[in-house]
């Protein structure tokens, strides 16, 4: 388990988050990894797209496996100037874990989450490292990041 694992597992423990941590030996970094690695449906999986807004600020859009993030979207949601994503070394600064491994929660950032994820009884999300998932409901997940719900995706 790596210290990014850690540091996940801990958060969740401490806030009492209802989901369940999980580690794999095989990647995850994809959407189609990280299914294959846990015998899931890729259709249960999201993606939690960093973006940096005009003043440096951090902002998760959340969208389903499948789906992309529209910085415009975004960007008329909140009523900023559009954002531009984020790069692997500004994400592991401002969340604290590596690109490919971000969970949807336990760090500072405007979270988004698009609509199409309430859908889902339960979802997959990156679990602090590119070899482990975080499972839980949608539900919880808005709780525990206090997301907005609102269309982002393209």
């Amino acid at each position: 388990m790596t210290l990014y694992e850690e540091k996940l597992k801990k958060i969740m423990k401490e806030n009492n988050v209802p989901g369940e941590h999980l580690t794999f030996k095989e990647s995850c970094h994809s959407v189609e990894d990280a299914a294959a690695a846990s015998l899931t449906n890729p259709d249960e999986f999201v993606k939690n797209i960093c973006m940096i807004d005009m003043q440096g600020h951090l902002i998760v859009a959340i969208v389903k496996g499948e789906d992309r993030a529209s910085t415009s979207r975004v960007a008329a949601a909140l009523g900023i100037e559009q954002p531009r994503l984020a790069i692997p070394a500004e994400i592991l600064e401002k969340t604290g874990y590596p690109c490919g491994g971000t969970p949807s929660f336990g760090y500072a950032a405007t979270f988004l989450m698009d609509p199409r994820v309430m859908e889902k009884e339960v979802v997959y999300s990156g679990g602090g490292s590119d070899h482990s998932l975080v499972k839980m409901t949608p539900k919880h997940m808005q709780e525990i990041n206090h997301a907005a719900i609102m269309r982002v995706r393209k």
